[in-house]
């Protein structure tokens, strides 16, 4: 895979059909990937593609700093899981089709640290997306490199984010509010989670409004729940369950149970999952007549 994603990277900046390609390298010590830029032809050699690379790279497609799109169509390497978030951006207005060229990688699954991979993939140490994944065949893409992964995702969803949610749903009103301001209380506002998500990407973030001050800056329990609960509203229908915003998390907020959780909401509500299709929007951006309603409390 990594012969043939050089090849099509290396021809794509030779015959210019991309001003730069977005992937995957290794760090110096070759122990974890990081995003790498790719403007000349002789530096495709440096892409790479193994089960280490954890990173969305759509978050680039919507940030000014470092600004790729300054550099001409974007050619970028995105697994399936990747390339949902591209498509919601997609529907969403941010990007155009014809402005990035998708070079989609089969995948059998990530892991987080190269001491638990081994060499080998292992259900037990792969994140909980990847359990459930129904896009290791890249769906939307230009070109499609790998071989093609037969996979069924169970009907009933597996892993800790799912044991987690079924084991919440189970408790009081004070249990839920007692776990959650556990967990909130660690929050130190640092929007780590709001950094490294390429869905949020409103040029001013609620955060920094002062006029009036809708969020309070401050790291206390008030401010953090209403920082962590708008974020999750702002992202309904939305989230795609990367998975970024957690693994990036300093204090360990659990928040893929979060937003995983409104992503099941929004399924049983309005029968939607995102990331899919690129015509059709989000669930809060459209009005239906017949949208249900038996949900409203």
């Amino acid at each position: 895979m990594e012969r043939e994603l050089r090849d099509t990277a290396r021809r794509l900046l030779e015959d210019k059909t991309v001003g730069v390609v977005v992937g995957y390298s290794w760090n110096r010590k070759k122990t974890r990937t990081t995003p790498v830029f790719v403007t000349k032809p002789e530096d495709a050699e440096r892409l790479i593609f193994n089960p280490l690379c954890v990173n969305n790279l759509s978050v680039y497609l919507t940030r000014k700093y470092p600004d790729v799109r300054a550099l001409g169509r974007i050619g970028i390497v995105a697994k399936g899981c990747d390339i949902r978030n591209i498509v919601v951006l997609m529907a969403e207005g941010q990007i155009q089709r014809e402005d990035i060229y998708i070079i989609g990688m089969t995948c059998s699954g990530v892991v987080y640290r190269q001491e638990l991979w081994e060499g080998e993939l292992k259900p037990e140490i792969m994140p909980t997306k990847c359990h459930n994944c129904d896009v290791r065949n890249p769906h939307l893409a230009d070109t499609v490199i790998g071989e093609r992964v037969s996979f069924t995702p169970p009907e009933t969803p597996q892993g800790v984010v799912f044991d987690r949610i079924r084991e919440i749903e189970g408790m009081s009103p004070s249990e839920r509010w007692e776990f959650w301001m556990g967990h909130f209380s660690r929050c130190i506002k640092c929007y780590a989670c709001r950094q490294v998500c390429s869905l949020c990407y409103c040029e001013r973030c609620i955060t920094d409004k002062n006029m009036p001050q809708w969020i309070e800056t401050s790291a206390h329990p008030r401010g953090n729940l209403a920082w962590n609960l708008i974020r999750a509203m702002h992202l309904f229908g939305r989230c795609t369950f990367c998975g970024e915003c957690e693994r990036a998390c300093p204090v360990n907020i659990p928040l893929n149970i979060l937003n995983q959780k409104l992503a099941m909401v929004a399924k049983e509500a309005f029968d939607y999952s995102s990331g899919y299709d690129p015509e059709v929007h989000p669930p809060l951006r459209v009005f239906d007549p017949e949208d249900r309603e038996d949900f409203i409390k």
